[in-house]
């Protein structure tokens, strides 16, 4: 059964005639046609997908090729999906709840339907990968992989923070990457200490620990991985972090199963980091679903994630970490999917301490 399918099946327990999409990732999940945020909508009725755009994509809708959705230009978006609900009769219209509310003002305006919004439906088809899904998602993570052995093999002392992510910006286009899914994150030294820390005019130095997280699109789809190294000989206590870090990690990897509650798996992670006593220097969830957004459902599986339940063919990260101020911090994360068969790691790069000199 397609996607469209999926979603128009859903339309009687909803008590809807037809679904606006407006969130571009949710269109090109749909129906394969890419739309950049703002330029145009899709409608889904019971029996039709209408990709309603103006006429910058007229070519492009034009070398389309799909058995169930078909383009209108206009340059009167919600005019014309107005004019569409009227003529085929749509009295009640379900919308995402994640529009702005300025485009939730046009469509109180405009629409003779009622408007009803819903959340997140799309996004809940997206949690579960497809075979081709998990085939793209398993070469953005090859690629990811091969990004940081490149960066390993050119690191060297005296560089910026900055230019080691535009080295590897550059690498990774070079090599099938489309843009990023998220500013790249380089964080050496104390830096590390800031997990959310962005690349900087700072010069690595000898004895840095260095924190590498980044995510890029290969054909639509993003893996995101963080792997942590060393510049030189560094504190004995970021080495004893480390280790407690990478076996937290592996202890989570070990824990993912079918029907594993998103509570339990975090504290398979957490439990060994608090009884090494950096339970305070964990301050984030142990991870979060991705695909076609770096952030996908589940949105995060944490201490409070009682109600998430890991499903067969889903794909998250696992990242825990520890952040010590005025020394340094270290995060370790890979991209898994969940199947009934067991875990597979698609970052296959080497999770083990990497000491690198100039």
């Amino acid at each position: 059964m397609s996607r469209i399918k999926r979603l128009q099946k859903k339309f009687d327990k909803l008590y809807i005639d037809a679904f606006l999409v407006t969130n571009p990732e949710n269109i090109y999940y749909l129906t394969g046609f890419q739309l950049t945020a703002g330029d145009g909508c899709l409608l889904i009725t019971q029996d039709n997908a209408i990709i309603i755009t103006d006429d910058r994509y007229q070519l492009a809708l034009e070398e389309f090729e799909s058995d169930e959705a078909v383009g209108m230009i206009t340059r009167d978006y919600y005019g014309t999906l107005n004019k569409i609900c009227q003529g085929i009769k749509i009295t009640v219209l379900g919308y995402e709840d994640t529009l702005s509310y300025y485009l939730f003002d046009v469509l109180d305006e405009t629409m003779s339907a009622d408007i009803v919004p819903f959340h997140y439906q799309i996004e809940q088809m997206r949690m579960v990968k497809d075979s081709s899904e998990v085939e793209l998602l398993r070469q953005a993570a090859n690629l990811h992989s091969a990004g940081y052995q490149y960066v390993l093999a050119n690191i060297h002392r005296g560089m910026t923070e900055r230019h080691v992510a535009n080295l590897l910006d550059f690498w990774m286009k070079e090599h099938g990457a489309s843009s990023t899914s998220f500013p790249t994150i380089v964080a050496s030294g104390k830096n590390a200490a800031k997990p959310h820390a962005t690349a900087s005019e700072k010069i690595i130095e000898d004895g840095d620990i260095v924190t590498l997280d980044f995510g890029y699109y290969v054909n639509g789809y993003t893996a995101d991985m963080t792997r942590t190294f060393a510049v030189g000989s560094i504190d004995p206590e970021l080495r004893d972090v480390y280790q407690i870090v990478n076996e937290a990690r592996q202890a989570v990897i070990e824990a993912a199963h079918v029907g594993q509650r998103g509570d339990q798996l975090d504290l398979a992670g957490r439990q060994l980091i608090e009884e090494a006593g950096y339970g305070d220097e964990f301050n984030h969830g142990m991870g979060h679903g991705i695909g076609l957004s770096v952030h996908e459902l589940p949105a995060s599986y944490g201490p409070n994630a009682k109600n998430v339940k890991l499903r067969n063919n889903e794909v998250i990260t696992v990242e825990p970490g520890i952040y010590i101020p005025e020394i340094g911090g270290v995060r370790i994360e890979d991209d898994i999917l969940i199947t009934h068969g067991g875990v597979e790691v698609l970052t296959d790069a080497s999770s083990e301490l990497i000491i690198v000199g100039d």
